[in-house]
């Protein structure tokens, strides 16, 4: 058992006290956005001994993943997990296939783009599917509504852009409708820019006289427009699926979908990956070009995922992909085996738990995880919530 200390994130869109009430440490003003438990080259975990989660795995891959993941999934630790604390909007983006961010590093390696450049899009070469398990209420925007629908919401907005909008969703199949509709958002009429301001008048019109066909759709785009005042993203955040998920839901988010998280506490996990290709909504790097290159325009709702439950005390959340799975745990003064293939990170969310192997006991309090190599025969006691990351 080798208890982690994230690296933590310190992002503009973060909360400055959501994640350090959970891990317990003081607030100090700045905005904590993200901790990471694992072993991304870029923000590794820090181990107790000084070492990184990536040296413990690098001196022993097979020993410390398990010989079945290094055959199927490498020898690195194939997910990162991470408590994401969203204060204000993210980035409207996007992220690859594993063939296109493969392609991509490569391009920019041989571009000599450097790794921590601010213009750099792809910074390994992994796709970066992820999943989030709802602590608070959490809001975002994911995937394309269907055409249909999507008309309905932009029904009464009156501006050249949105009607050059209209009038390409009406046209071809859904999927090149509705392509063609989000390149014409993001970079159609580069003269139509004060659009975006005009745009957000009517809908703050609208929504006041109880005449708007999404009150959710619309209430999101006033809070982008009051976070990027101007950006075409305010615009295509029309087009995408409002979510909220309460506590405990779930959310699976594929390669190619098209996504922002606006606000709420979670827990993700996802691919060991950085790969984010943004169109709109930040300060940081956009290429909302290359986002159109792999974004999934089919329309689909926002994919909620649903627990198995496996006894009283376990229920998991399976994601389609190979490289991670998502169980929560929940001891209710028992003691039960942290079961899961290969390598395996807890993270305790709440209540007075214990873990144990062997003769070695580890009391672990909210916010703190604990990473669990191949093999390790581990039990955990008490009682209290319990993540519990793994790969299938």
């Amino acid at each position: 058992m080798q208890p982690l200390v994230p690296a933590l994130q310190h992002y503009a869109w973060g909360s400055s006290t959501a994640l350090p009430a959970l891990l317990g440490r003081g607030a100090d003003g700045r905005p904590v956005a993200e901790a990471w438990f694992g072993a991304h080259p870029s923000a590794p975990s820090q181990l107790e001994d000084g070492r990184t989660l990536v040296q413990l795995v690098e001196d022993d891959p097979v020993g410390v993943l398990g010989a079945d993941v290094v055959a199927r999934l490498g020898r690195q630790l194939p997910y990162l997990l991470k408590i994401i604390a969203p204060a204000s909007p993210l980035s409207l983006q996007v992220h690859p296939t594993a063939e296109q961010a493969a392609l991509g590093y490569v391009r920019e390696e041989r571009a000599g783009t450097p790794l921590d450049a601010p213009q750099r899009t792809y910074r390994d070469a992994n796709h970066k599917p992820e999943m989030v398990f709802a602590l608070e209420t959490f809001e975002a925007v994911s995937g394309f509504r269907a055409p249909r629908r999507a008309l309905e919401v932009l029904s009464g907005l009156e501006t050249p852009l949105i009607a050059k909008t209209v009038e390409r969703l009406t046209h071809g199949s859904s999927a090149q409708g509705m392509r063609s509709a989000f390149e014409y958002v993001l970079l159609g009429a580069r003269d139509r820019e004060s659009d975006v301001s005009a745009v957000v008048d009517q809908i703050d019109r609208r929504l006041r006289s109880g005449q708007s066909p999404s009150e959710h759709s619309d209430r999101v785009a006033l809070r982008l427009a009051e976070a990027f005042p101007g950006d075409r993203g305010v615009l295509a955040s029309l087009l995408l699926n409002p979510v909220t998920l309460y506590p405990g839901e779930v959310m699976f988010v594929p390669a190619g979908c098209p996504h922002a998280y606006l606000s709420g506490l979670g827990v993700e996990i996802m691919a060991s990956s950085d790969n984010v290709v943004r169109a709109g909504l930040t300060p940081k790097h956009i290429d909302a070009r290359a986002l159109l290159d792999i974004v999934d325009v089919r329309p689909a709702p926002p994919m909620r995922v649903a627990a198995e439950r496996i006894n009283g005390h376990v229920q998991v959340y399976f994601a389609p992909v190979e490289d991670f799975e998502l169980a929560v745990l929940e001891p209710d003064h028992a003691t039960i085996p942290v079961r899961g293939a290969g390598p395996r990170i807890v993270l305790a969310l709440d209540g007075a738990l214990e873990l144990r192997a062997g003769e070695d006991e580890l009391p672990v309090r909210p916010g703190s995880a604990v990473f669990l190599a191949d093999g390790e025969d581990v039990w955990v006691s008490g009682s209290g919530r319990l993540i519990r990351a793994s790969v299938p």
